[in-house]
């Protein structure tokens, strides 16, 4: 079937785009490294591919089901984590992963949830990626407290008191 219309979409400019973020090693190899539609742009224009980052956290946390960054629009990153997981592991994985990020996607909060994604519940697609806009839907208020500027100043207070 022709389908002149997406094909016209996907070939410009003489190049083919399947909407693949790839990155190029020194040697000059390619490797693709995420979906151009699941970019986290930073409130200071850093461009971040969650992909790599929730692929180095789900390797020291293998009793998470999932674990998606988010940080679309705001001023840094916070992670939500399926499954039965306690929050000291979360955190051992955030501290062991962290240093070797650059500052602008370190994570700075994360939340634990304890249910699970599941094509059901509308929250993966049937080959088991996430869809990211309905858990951010879904979670916007988990989110959202995780940048709730009055709760983070209340913590801090706490901290140093």
């Amino acid at each position: 079937m022709r389908r002149t219309k997406e094909t016209a979409r996907a070939l410009t400019g003489g190049w083919f785009h399947t909407g693949d973020q790839g990155e190029v090693n020194m040697r000059g190899n390619w490797r693709i490294s995420g979906r151009i539609k699941n970019l986290i742009i930073l409130n200071s224009g850093h461009n971040i591919a969650p992909e790599p980052i929730e692929e180095k956290i789900a390797r020291l946390l293998p009793a998470a089901q999932q674990v998606v960054l988010v940080g679309n629009g705001r001023g840094y990153l916070c992670l939500l984590v399926t499954g039965k997981i306690e929050p000291v592991a979360v955190q051992a994985a955030l501290d062991a992963v962290n240093p070797e990020l650059p500052h602008y996607r370190q994570i700075r909060k994360f939340t634990v949830i304890r249910d699970v994604f599941t094509p059901e519940t509308g929250l993966l697609t049937a080959n088991g990626k996430l869809r990211r806009d309905a858990i951010n839907a879904r979670y916007a208020s988990e989110i959202n407290a995780m940048y709730d500027a009055k709760a983070n100043r209340e913590a801090v207070s706490r901290q140093h008191a």
